[in-house]
């Protein structure tokens, strides 16, 4: 995935963001208390739910009590599996953005879970935000995440509705039938460029069979999606576009802390996000895991929140016990 698609991604999603929170909030918050309260109206609440647990002796212990950095769990759902998982990683004094990705099929193990796709990060979801985000948690070495959003395929047909379509360049055409999918799955797409409507904006997304990348091109037509519909989203009604997000996105955030956020996203640039996967070894063999590889993690993690190594005291050779 390119890095210029996804920061340019990410200034479409502040800039939207933004918008409607600006557009929307008087109207709907008016007899609320903005504190506490959320706009998504969400099921469940991750600082309320999780609790974490780094002993003093991590060398993470001080970098994940940072008040001025905020971890946001972005959820991609399809037929009940996270599709995309994403950590936006924000740290509102330096104004630098850090988008962690972990690949879908990241093995991890869990008590009771014994078949093998039970064994990938995905099937964690089970209907909660919250199993995902503990899951991504213990990946991330014990990482705060603060917040969640979760969008799922059927919610992302009614904002393309709401929007009026979705401008594409289909590479191919793109034609792939499973009677047997639940729901059933017909996807037929002449190449060329137009606008996608809802139906057929999910079955752009659905779509997998076709790419020379396998899905790692998947993933890239993904994102061309994605920046094309944030553009369509500044040049909608705001209004009723916000209102389609707001019903059709799940997400435990604060209007205070959304507030907070959109404030000091103010003035982002492209060089101002940085995007990662997370470090892995993948499987070539089925079930085809992708492992990661913890010690890689923590050095990312360093990188991120900036932890100076330490440094062996005069006359101490480093490494020595």
């Amino acid at each position: 995935m390119k890095t210029n698609t996804i920061r340019e991604f990410f200034r479409h999603f502040i800039i939207a963001f933004l918008a409607m929170m600006l557009v929307f909030t008087p109207m709907r918050f008016l007899f609320h208390s903005v504190g506490e309260f959320s706009p998504f109206e969400p099921e469940e609440n991750l600082m309320e739910s999780m609790s974490y647990i780094v002993g003093e002796d991590s060398p993470f212990f001080e970098a994940f009590q940072d008040k001025q950095r905020v971890n946001v769990l972005l959820l991609g759902i399809n037929e009940n599996l996270t599709d995309t998982i994403m950590v936006a990683s924000f740290d509102m004094k330096a104004k630098h953005v850090d988008v962690i990705s972990v690949p879908r099929d990241t093995y991890y193990e869990r008590p009771g879970y014994t078949k093998p796709a039970e064994k990938k990060i995905n099937a964690a979801y089970k209907g909660s935000a919250v199993n995902t985000a503990k899951a991504v948690s213990d990946v991330l070495l014990g990482m705060p995440l603060h917040y969640y959003a979760v969008v799922k395929y059927d919610g992302v047909k009614n904002v393309v509705e709401a929007i009026g379509g979705v401008p594409m360049n289909v590479p191919f055409d793109m034609k792939y039938s499973d009677p047997t999918a639940d729901p059933p799955l017909y996807i037929n797409i002449p190449k060329g460029e137009q606008i996608l409507d809802g139906e057929h904006a999910m079955q752009f997304l659905r779509y997998r069979s076709g790419y020379v990348e396998g899905d790692l091109g998947r993933v890239k037509a993904q994102q061309e999606f994605v920046k094309s519909a944030f553009k369509q989203v500044l040049k909608s009604n705001l209004l009723n576009t916000a209102e389609v997000i707001f019903d059709n996105v799940e997400s435990d955030i604060t209007l205070e802390m959304a507030t907070k956020i959109a404030t000091k996203a103010i003035g982002l640039s492209g060089d101002d996000i940085q995007t990662y996967v997370i470090p892995n070894w993948p499987d070539p063999n089925s079930p085809y895991y992708v492992y990661p590889k913890t010690e890689e993690i923590g050095k990312l993690l360093e990188q991120i929140y900036s932890i100076e190594p330490e440094v062996p005291e005069e006359g101490e050779i480093e490494g020595e016990e």
